[in-house]
């Protein structure tokens, strides 16, 4: 055993005295213009030393409010009442967080509990080294040399799972990808061996296969040092995958709390189960898949594909020196007209380049990419330009792909007034009223800006902005991911809904499988760049023959403990 591993287990005994966060009738509100709004109501909640306790619900539950009042990081608008003890290493005693100052909250930072961000690359500084950004919490709470610092840095970046440590710790944060930095930010959290890690949807911006290596690193923070985790987050899959216990939260208040296996197998609140109930499983669309594919062949047969992909190969130049990235390489795929094609895999796959390219944003270098009767390689400007309007885009975040400064009816209004369908937004407003109809929001919310709606409302007026030039295609990227699991399937239904009537193509970009499921007449599995799969959900989901593809299905956690268990060690087998 390590000095690091010692003095990270050496704690936890003292710890096993009690509680390492009690919460109790904790109230949080926020002053607004409109008034005082109610975030957290009356909430009690406990956590074990080495447990897992995930707090679940939808946007807007209090989920995250109550987890960052732990380590009390509201805003100044709030205000908490309750209490929020939290024990201290040497188990002799607590503090109540929610009344101490500045100085003192410093002081328990770090130490005694620790933040993982959702986001790590915004909680990472860009322009300083991963090593001095770790080391930086070690200097906040003691005197620590140069090389001592470094030394530990090195340390912790070798317990989670970074390659190379000693050549890493000097590397800067746009060096690593999405899974290694969330790993650094967990390196972050425990240089100081805090006795608790909240963790706020750790893994939501993950694909499966990084994300189940990331619930495998938390599951050793808990196993290996006794670090006890409260897991904010909205995947019921990773839930089974890591909680022990499970809090769930819906309007401020806890509704339910219960071990895991309880709560999957016989949930008592009716909130719980219809949460359950909206969670997408593989194989749930294979039988409506076969129905749509069935009911469309006839067409299929008489019209010409609207995308059709032979030999595509698109690489990123080399720059300093370094040889050219090739993103995708010989890939043959095609859609047809009214087709859903989903198409899969991890991170740097090559599905988003993929879809830029069918928009004309990323140039194709070699092979044929024929997208609505035009052929985009070498294709000119001009010769692109009137493709445009007949491919609707659906991105990721809607946060950031919608103007701040305009309301929604602008947003939508904008790709009317610049392919000249219309003078400008008002000339545009009967047109936009219509199409927020179509995604179900109300008229009255055009008139309101961005930041005023929730996620799922959000991506439901960007579908609408994709749809409001009647697309024949449709490219969605990812455009569920950051949704809670009853939001999505929301989305989820009104699109499926949306393609059925209005019968526009699409490319389907997901890691999620269970979604795609959902969605797909057909999946394509991307890995490194090259196709190694296709076929409908039935042949691809349900006997798949790529190696990959079942790591794919592996890594995907399910609701059901039991079965996410033994998912669990078949991942760990194909691993091998």
């Amino acid at each position: 055993m390590s000095a690091q591993q010692a003095a990270c287990e050496g704690p936890t005994t003292s710890r096993e005295q009690g509680a390492v966060v009690t919460i109790r009738d904790l109230t949080v509100s926020f002053a607004t213009d409109a008034g005082p709004i109610l975030a957290v109501d009356g909430v009690d909640l406990e956590v074990a030393p080495g447990e897992v306790l995930a707090v679940v619900g939808e946007s807007g539950s209090g989920k995250t409010v109550t987890a960052k009042t732990i380590l009390g990081l509201l805003p100044e608008t709030a205000t908490a009442r309750g209490a929020v003890v939290l024990s201290n290493k040497e188990g002799t005693g607590g503090s109540d967080v929610v009344s101490l100052t500045r100085s003192q909250l410093r002081a328990v930072r770090g130490t005694d509990v620790a933040m993982v961000f959702q986001e790590p690359s915004a909680a990472l500084n860009p322009v300083f080294t991963v090593g001095w950004q770790i080391v930086e919490g070690l200097r906040a709470h003691r005197r620590v040399r140069r090389a001592e610092g470094r030394r530990q840095a090195v340390d912790v970046l070798r317990r989670v799972g970074i390659p190379d440590p000693e050549t890493a710790v000097d590397k800067y944060p746009h060096q690593f990808s999405g899974g290694q930095k969330q790993r650094i930010v967990i390196a972050m959290a425990l240089v100081l061996d805090p006795g608790l890690i909240v963790a706020d949807e750790p893994t939501t911006a993950l694909d499966v296969t990084v994300q189940a290596e990331i619930l495998d690193l938390l599951r050793r923070c808990r196993d290996e040092f006794g670090t006890a985790i409260v897991l904010i987050t909205h995947n019921m899959g990773v839930v089974a995958d890591l909680a022990d216990r499970v809090a769930v939260m819906y309007q401020g208040k806890v509704v339910e709390q219960a071990d895991v296996r309880s709560l999957f197998e016989d949930p008592q609140a009716e909130y719980t189960r219809a949460l359950l109930d909206a969670v997408p499983r593989v194989g749930g669309g294979v039988v409506n898949a076969a129905a749509r594919v069935e009911a469309r062949a006839d067409g299929w047969a008489e019209g010409e594909p609207v995308v059709v992909a032979q030999g595509l190969r698109i690489e990123y130049p080399g720059r300093f020196r370094k040889p050219a990235f090739v993103a995708v390489d010989g890939v043959d795929l095609s859609i047809r007209p009214g087709e859903v094609l989903g198409l899969v895999g991890e991170s740097g796959s090559g599905k988003t380049t993929i879809g830029r390219a069918i928009g004309g944003l990323t140039p194709v270098t070699g092979g044929s990419l024929s997208v609505l009767g035009v052929e985009m390689r070498g294709a000119r400007e001009r010769e692109v330009r009137p493709v445009r309007p007949r491919i609707g885009f659906v991105f990721q975040d809607p946060a950031s792909s919608f103007n701040p400064l305009l309301t929604i009816a602008e947003c939508v209004a904008e790709p009317l007034v610049v392919h000249g369908r219309a003078a400008d937004a008002g000339d545009a407003r009967g047109r936009v009223d219509e199409l927020l109809e179509s995604v179900q929001l109300p008229r009255a919310y055009g008139d309101r800006y961005p930041h005023e709606l929730s996620g799922g409302q959000r991506q439901r007026a960007s579908l609408a902005r994709a749809l409001a030039l009647d697309p024949e295609l449709l490219v969605a990227d990812e455009p569920t991911s950051a949704l809670d699991v009853s939001v999505q399937a929301r989305v989820l239904e009104l699109f499926a809904e949306l393609q059925r009537e209005l019968g526009f193509a699409c490319l389907f970009i997901s890691h999620d499988l269970a979604v795609v499921d959902l969605l797909a007449d057909r999946i394509a599995v991307l890995y490194r760049g090259r196709l190694v799969e296709e076929g409908t959900s039935a042949e691809v989901l349900g006997a798949p023959q790529h190696t990959y593809t079942k790591q794919l299905l592996a890594s995907l956690p399910v609701p059901d403990p039991v079965l996410q268990a033994e998912r669990r060690e078949e991942l760990a087998a194909l691993r091998v």
